[in-house]
């Protein structure tokens, strides 16, 4: 699926499934909450906190619980673009083309790296 693809298909299910988007400002909202899902996850995985007793996700250990919340993201971010009018395929090419000129050289000259 591209990108493109997704758009049309959130956008589809939306406006039958779904019946309309919600306001843009709730789903900035709605973004963040998601966000905050994943990285709660990612401390719990990867990170130094454990799972509270009847918190483990039941879809899995590892990856599962991290894809279903990028997933989520990714869903959220798909409905704001399509409400703003952003084609995120163009808006990636053109975000590539920015780090390209910009970080040309910057990330090997980087002595943290």
């Amino acid at each position: 699926m591209t990108i493109l693809e997704a758009q049309q298909q959130v956008d589809g299910w939306i406006k039958t499934v779904g019946v309309r988007y919600f306001s843009e400002l709730t789903n900035m909202t709605i973004l963040t909450e998601e966000v905050g899902e994943l990285a709660r996850h990612m401390a719990r995985i990867y990170g130094d906190q454990s799972y509270k007793p009847g918190e483990k996700p039941t879809f899995g250990q590892g990856p599962g619980p991290l894809a279903d919340e990028m997933a989520d993201v990714l869903w959220v971010l798909i409905c704001l673009a399509n409400q703003t009018g952003v084609n995120l395929t163009e808006a990636l090419e053109k975000n590539f083309e920015k780090k390209n000129i910009r970080d040309a050289e910057r990330h090997k000259n980087n002595e943290k790296l």
